[in-house]
């Protein structure tokens, strides 16, 4: 049996290849953990990945849809955003909802954290489940063109098993929630 505390990955040298205000690249010669000389790629995230799960008494939630650059198409998601480091991430979260759908919640519960893409990245997310609603004005970011949305958990629950929702965050989010309700803790 495999010891998982232990790491197979020796590293002999990193060089910082790439930075910016949101992340930063490394690339590491390494021993690999069969024994071979390589390379490896690590993007580091300055902030926590924040995704919000907006969800009102008659089992609706808000998705946002805006057109995402690095892949280049149009993406349905739950509301969602970085939150610093260090900061806590509640108090992100609660700000990402007014921003991007004017609503601010009374109860909030964690419902997930996850690793996004952990073969090349150390970016964690948290997922939020926000309830009590109270609609305000929305307050987008400059780099945001949103389209807001509400409908039932079952519609959002059918666009990510149709594929229609693919970004990681909110498919786990709206997984999480469908099975909440199923298993009657919501």
């Amino acid at each position: 049996m495999l010891n998982e505390e232990v790491n197979p990955w020796k590293t002999l040298s990193n060089r910082e290849v790439y930075e910016n205000p949101w992340i930063k690249v490394t690339e590491f010669d390494v021993i690999n953990p069969s024994g071979g000389q390589g390379i490896y790629g690590k993007v580091h995230f300055k902030n926590y990945a924040i995704g919000i799960v907006a969800l009102d008494d008659q089992l609706n939630i808000w998705l946002v849809g805006q057109y995402r650059f690095p892949i280049n198409q149009y993406s349905w998601e739950i509301p969602e955003g970085g939150g610093p480091l260090g900061i806590d991430p509640l108090e992100s979260a609660k700000r990402e909802l007014l921003e991007e759908t004017g609503l601010v919640a009374k109860n909030w519960t964690e419902i997930q954290q996850m690793h996004l893409s952990n073969s090349v990245s150390d970016e964690f997310g948290i997922i939020y489940l926000a309830r009590n609603l109270e609609q305000f004005e929305s307050e987008p970011e400059e780099t945001e063109q949103l389209q807001i949305t509400k409908m039932s958990l079952e519609e959002a629950f059918q666009m990510v098993i149709s594929g229609k929702i693919t970004d990681s965050i909110s498919v786990a989010a709206i997984l999480r929630v469908k099975l909440l309700v199923i298993e009657g803790k919501l």
